[in-house]
């Protein structure tokens, strides 16, 4: 859940630690697992991501590297890489790839020009539970970043808290909001989301999944370019 975003003019902006709060990161993945249903949505996550053999896919924001490791057992010959500007949740990202003989490459950054110019391009780009916590132009310029770093042909999987309506925006309230705040998340409890996609490059976006959990609702997007 840290925001590993920089704007369009190159400039580094700080970051939100997991949770929020950099003294929550020891409970990060125990709360993540307890609150969002996370099995559940990373489960569909590496379903729609549908690697193959040889592709490379970059995390945008991979905290503590629990996607790239289901990943990575559901398949073994694929290239991956996660990028987060938190060294605190990439020192347990590495030791859990470490300790489950992953080969999974981590940087430690922004995705910034430099970044996608000496990496990319991916074959596919994926990120959970990033954007809610960022300022709008944040999400902007890092879905225009995802687009960047993206093979012609390639895709985006995105997983994050989608539009939110009746007891899941309730929910929402009491848990992300009371988190991370109102200003940065509204935007995604409206539905933000596929319209900024769109507006970053990507001309098909198709929601294939919703999850409804105790933080509100996770939908988990399906994104490729014209």
């Amino acid at each position: 859940m840290s925001g590993p975003g920089a704007p369009p003019d190159g400039t580094r902006p700080g970051f939100t630690p997991a949770l929020g709060y950099r003294a929550l990161t020891p409970l990060y993945d125990t709360m993540i697992a307890a609150l969002t249903r996370e099995r559940a949505w990373r489960r569909h996550v590496v379903t729609a991501l549908d690697l193959r053999a040889g592709e490379r896919v970059l995390d945008v924001g991979c905290g503590t590297g629990s996607l790239l490791l289901a990943r990575s057992a559901a398949a073994p010959a694929a290239s991956l890489m996660g990028i987060d500007p938190d060294s605190d949740v990439l020192n347990r990202a590495r030791a859990k790839a470490h300790a489950a003989s992953a080969d999974i490459a981590f940087a430690q950054g922004f995705l910034d020009q430099d970044f996608i110019a000496r990496e990319g391009p991916f074959d596919a780009v994926v990120s959970s539970l990033v954007l809610h916590q960022t300022p709008i132009e944040t999400k902007v310029g890092l879905l225009a970043g995802m687009r960047r770093a993206l093979k012609d042909g390639g895709r985006l999987c995105l997983a994050d808290y989608g539009l939110q309506s009746g007891l899941m925006r309730v929910l929402f309230r009491a848990s992300v909001q009371a988190l991370d705040g109102v200003h940065d998340t509204q935007p995604n409890a409206d539905g933000v989301l596929p319209r900024l996609m769109r507006e970053a490059g990507f001309t098909t976006v198709v929601e294939v999944k919703q999850v409804r959990t105790a933080t509100g609702s996770i939908c988990i997007w399906i994104a490729r370019p014209g």
